[in-house]
């Protein structure tokens, strides 16, 4: 079993399906806006549902922005899923003139006019020989934004629709999905199982 995990809530987000994903992998999971909690757990989920501003500002708002990015540059056990992902990036094209994370130097952009946007329902993914988390299957995605390129220094998992885009992104014990692992089935269950050992030799 591992320790404790904390989701973050991002005002945006389908909490109780991680929380549930987590149960049903016996992960001690529960929801915390407390900064020395999310700084010292043994893994944090960030997800997110929603727009690229409207998490920002929750996440400013309870006061846990740098505690997640602190997190993230120390290497500690850390997955952020759809909106999650987004906001490690510098930017978004959804809500101009916000700032991210900038964790991941690119800006997510929209998809292209001719394919269908918001993406909604399953798409393969593919994953990268060096992935640790991930391996190729079918995942459910709800996204109208997207990173095209995976940024230098993090694994890349990919897909397509309208272009290849990046599915996942993996460096060290911080995986960022743009898909939804708690909704996807036994594969996505793996995926998040296989991050849940990253926690199990912390403290």
């Amino acid at each position: 079993m591992s320790h404790d995990v904390i989701v973050v809530p991002t005002g945006t987000a389908n909490i109780a399906s991680v929380l549930a994903a987590l149960g049903r992998l016996d992960a001690q999971a529960s929801i915390s806006t407390d900064p020395d909690r999310i700084g010292s757990a043994s893994g944090v989920v960030l997800p997110g549902v929603g727009t690229f501003g409207a998490a920002l500002r929750e996440l400013d708002r309870i006061g846990v922005r740098q505690t997640l990015l602190t997190r993230i540059e120390a290497d500690m056990p850390t997955m952020a899923i759809c909106v999650g992902l987004q906001l490690l990036a510098v930017a978004s094209e959804e809500s101009p003139g916000v700032c991210g994370f900038g964790v991941v130097t690119s800006t997510m952009t929209r998809f292209p006019a001719q394919v269908a946007v918001p993406q909604l329902g399953w798409n393969r993914v593919q994953h990268s020989q060096q992935s640790r988390f991930i391996r190729s299957g079918w995942a459910y995605f709800a996204n109208s934004y997207r990173l095209t390129t995976a940024p230098d220094g993090w694994i890349p998992a990919t897909a397509d629709h309208g272009g290849q885009f990046v599915a996942a992104i993996e460096r060290g014990n911080v995986l960022a999905c743009q898909f939804h692992p708690e909704l996807s089935g036994p594969w996505g269950l793996e995926v998040i199982d296989a991050w849940l050992d990253t926690t199990k030799g912390s403290m």
